[in-house]
């Protein structure tokens, strides 16, 4: 029937994903692991609010990006100090009733994590801030992240989110559950891409292993400022250690013709301009 309906060329049939354990035969290459993580936390800011659901799930990759198998997945629920509010409810389905009397074994996660090759996460700007926090195994470990290092519009996607992408693959799940958007991500990411037709996970490899370069415009002219954004800078508000200016993230080879930029468009002289390195052990970090 789902061929049938498919065939006619009216109806687009998307189906359901399952977790498995195998996902492709080992092929005798060295094996890596890496653990996909997802929390469901009570708001946004890792300094003020806490995590509430975490769920790990590992995997075994290849040098060249073929995802292997799933292993046993961790998940657990954590208690917050203050009652769960209706808006987060509403986004994640947790209840104050859900968690009540709940705490993560901090013991189990550390050990779940310390033998990891990498750490992976849909949004790992967000995940490892709030990881970090909780327990600085976290800040160990490199990460990849399998919104911003996959060219997924590139390949045709219309967006990032975990629930367009996966539909836009074909398929569908049991969203806003953090193991379930775990298992949904590993089987986006062992999918061939539908124009390069390399797996995204190879994609999301490759731009790991890449360093980039921070680099800020500091007391850059506040005339300049819609030139520096219409280039890609965003702005810092300081915080954290971090200056109050706006910066870029480029590619180690752009590095020097951004500071060119900037001298010769910004400054208009020669100045001495804040960079650091970033490579998959501080990206996504407030260390960053």
């Amino acid at each position: 029937m789902a061929a049938a309906l498919e065939a006619s060329g009216e109806y687009r049939v998307l189906r359901k994903i399952k977790p498995r354990t195998t996902l492709a035969p080992a092929d005798g290459s060295p094996l890596r692991k890496a653990v996909f993580v997802d929390v469901e936390t009570t708001g946004l800011d890792p300094d003020r609010h806490e995590i509430i659901e975490l769920a790990m799930a590992p995997f075994t990759y290849g040098k060249t990006g073929q995802i292997f198998s799933i292993g046993e997945p961790f998940h657990q629920l954590r208690q917050p100090k203050d009652p769960i509010s209706p808006e987060i409810t509403a986004i994640t389905g947790i209840t104050d009733e859900m968690v009540a009397g709940h705490e993560f074994d901090s013991h189990a996660i550390e050990t779940f994590i310390e033998d990891a090759d990498l750490v992976v996460a849909h949004n790992a700007a967000f995940d490892r801030r709030f990881l970090e926090n909780y327990s600085p195994v976290f800040e160990m470990k490199p990460w990849a992240c399998s919104i911003q290092q996959v060219d997924w519009r590139r390949e045709g996607f219309e967006g990032t989110r975990l629930g367009y992408l996966v539909a836009g693959a074909g398929y569908f799940y049991d969203s806003h559950r953090a193991l379930n958007d775990c298992y949904a991500a590993i089987e986006l990411l062992a999918m061939p891409l539908p124009h390069s037709g390399e797996p995204a996970f190879r994609q999301l490899l490759e731009n790991a292993r890449k360093p980039t370069w921070r680099i800020w415009a500091t007391y850059a002219p506040f005339d300049l400022k819609d030139k520096l954004r219409e280039r890609g800078y965003r702005w810092n508000a300081g915080g954290d250690g971090a200056l109050r200016a706006w910066y870029i993230d480029v590619a180690e080879e752009m590095k020097e013709p951004e500071l060119f930029f900037l001298q010769s468009e910004i400054y208009h002289r020669e100045v001495d301009i804040p960079t650091r390195r970033i490579d998959a052990y501080t990206r996504f970090s407030n260390r960053a």
